[in-house]
């Protein structure tokens, strides 16, 4: 097979026509031409931290999407199904991503449960994910969230990254605005990557001590404008990942090649984006990926021009796999897999709040297109001797309660929101994805519950008699229908939300944030309000 086109050449910093001779799915030969061509022959696009997951999206059907941004490999840690299902889970996504020819290389989640401060359904022990390492083929150790057993030699921590280094594998990092001697000391047990900076100077700071820096674009998580200029001025320490994508924004906005448009509108070197995008996650993690070389693998892209950057043509191992607007394989068909043992539904007395006499409460406050919360405290609104939620002032009731076995529900309040009817729910409640839920008075929010317990998981809007209700039979975190149709489903309930006065641009991800007690300040789990910063549970009334 031949190709022809302007070839960007990342390793010469050039673009020349050239042909390119493909033979077994092996770049044979690139030979140098006078010709003119329209299109141009770009190195492959790989998204370097991903949670599959996140997309409600099989493997097999994110890739059906991906493909067509110019996504030809992912490094996706599937964190969030094994917190639900276990080694089971993580199989599932291996076996799945196998059914399609875009490249999955998948990492050992490390934090199952990501904390002991709420429930998951599931455990990966060191010697669990030694058998991972061993059977599986996976390509280093996923996030290690929990830092601050790293930084106090937790002896559970230290074996898990033990395990990574006997299988001599890359450890991938989650060190939130942390510097200075406990990031030395986190760095030293070898963790040399972070898509968590809140700032320049921190990624600055952590690069000075050997670290990669993923500068991320997810649907709700966004550092790029923080970070972009570490590209030009730090291209071989930088790479690109999105980590939370939901399916509206691949079909709208993209993927990783999103990415690349905005570092071209900011004047950024093209050169250095397609490196970041490329040729750093190969390095890092030894990918089995060709990025434009002979004797590569042929893994590459047709873009129209180096100043749109829009995908026409996807190639991986030499095969057309889009072409135009056409994704070039079939859907696969995968039996669902779930750990969803509540079958009791809920009745408003369980969410009730008896206030105390003169008390304040402890309100969450979130932040649009943020993982991080803030704090502040409020007099709540009391009907009846009861604490409730207060949609004038935005303070509404959240619960989140557990999916794995009867539990009284954990409640607070947040701000931030802005609903003025009806309630919303979800079964993705990063990290341990138990339901969560909030409303503007306790029926609707119960009604939200129950629907996802008589579904056995999915994320929903109900507004008094209305029920509307995006099912994921998944482990409540996926669908197995088309990406389109699951696409456009997850649009309108966003729009349904919206149309109840939420005012932020992703309700459903940050809602799913709501619950990461992992990232700061003030969370909710099951087990009820917690602080990070603090390391501890905090009392809803003051």
């Amino acid at each position: 097979m031949k190709i022809e086109g302007n070839l960007i050449d990342i390793y010469e910093k050039a673009i020349y026509p050239a042909e390119l001779v493909v033979t077994n799915g092996i770049i044979e030969s690139i030979v140098r031409n006078n010709k003119q061509y329209d299109v141009f022959i770009c190195p492959p696009l790989i998204d370097a931290h991903v949670h599959i997951e996140s997309s409600m999206l099989i493997p097999s059907e994110f890739s059906r999407l991906a493909v067509g941004c110019g996504t030809v490999a992912v490094v996706s840690d599937p964190h969030e199904i094994a917190n639900v299902c276990g080694a089971d889970g993580v199989r599932f996504m291996i076996e799945n991503g196998k059914q399609t020819p875009m490249k999955f290389f998948f990492t050992a989640p490390s934090c199952v449960p990501a904390t002991s401060f709420e429930t998951s359904g599931s455990q990966l022990l060191a010697a669990d994910i030694d058998r991972l390492f061993s059977t599986e083929g996976l390509i280093a150790l996923g996030e290690m969230m929990n830092f601050p057993g790293v930084i106090n030699s937790n002896r559970e921590v230290l074996e898990k990254l033990a395990v990574a280094k006997k299988h001599n594998k890359p450890i991938d990092g989650h060190i939130p605005g942390v510097v200075g001697e406990d990031l030395k000391t986190y760095i030293s047990h070898g963790i040399y990557t972070d898509h968590e900076c809140y700032s320049l100077e921190e990624a600055k700071a952590k690069i000075s001590l050997g670290m990669k820096i993923m500068i991320r674009e997810g649907s709700a998580a966004k550092n790029f404008a923080e970070l972009y200029s570490l590209i030009d001025s730090h291209p071989e320490m930088v790479m690109l990942c999105t980590d939370d994508s939901h399916p509206d924004d691949l079909i709208q906005l993209g993927h990783i090649d999103k990415i690349i448009r905005m570092g071209l509108t900011k004047n950024l070197n093209l050169f250095n984006l397609l490196r970041a995008a490329s040729l750093n996650p190969i390095k890092h993690y030894h990918l089995q990926v060709g990025c434009l070389q002979v004797g590569d693998a042929a893994d590459f892209i047709i873009i129209d021009s180096p100043d749109n950057f829009n995908t026409l043509q996807n190639f991986i191992q030499g095969e057309p796999v889009y072409s135009y607007g056409r994704t070039l394989f079939a859907p696969s068909v995968a039996t669902p897999i779930n750990n969803f043992n509540l079958t009791q539904h809920l009745n408003t007395d369980e969410i009730s709040l008896v206030a105390p006499e003169n008390a304040q409460i402890r309100v969450i406050q979130a932040y649009d297109g943020s993982l991080i919360t803030g704090e502040f405290s409020s007099s709540p609104r009391i009907e009846n001797g009861f604490a409730v939620s207060d949609q004038l002032r935005d303070i509404l009731k959240i619960v989140v309660i557990n999916r794995y076995k009867k539990q009284k529900p954990s409640v607070g309040f947040i701000n931030g929101f802005g609903l003025k009817q009806g309630a919303i729910a979800s079964t993705i409640a990063h990290d341990s994805h138990n339901i969560i839920a909030i409303g503007t008075d306790d029926t609707s929010i119960v009604n939200a519950i129950n629907e996802l317990i008589s579904h056995k998981g999915g994320i929903c809007c109900v507004n008094d008699i209305d029920f509307f209700t995006l099912e994921l039979p998944y482990a409540g975190l996926m669908s197995g229908k088309d990406g389109i149709i699951v696409s456009s489903d997850y649009k309108s309930l966003n729009a349904i939300v919206s149309s109840l006065g939420c005012t932020l641009s992703s309700p459903f991800m940050t809602l799913s944030f709501m619950a990461l007690l992992v990232i700061p300040n003030l969370k909710i789990g099951d087990k009820g309000l917690f602080d990070i910063t603090k390391y501890d549970f905090q009392k809803l009334f003051i």
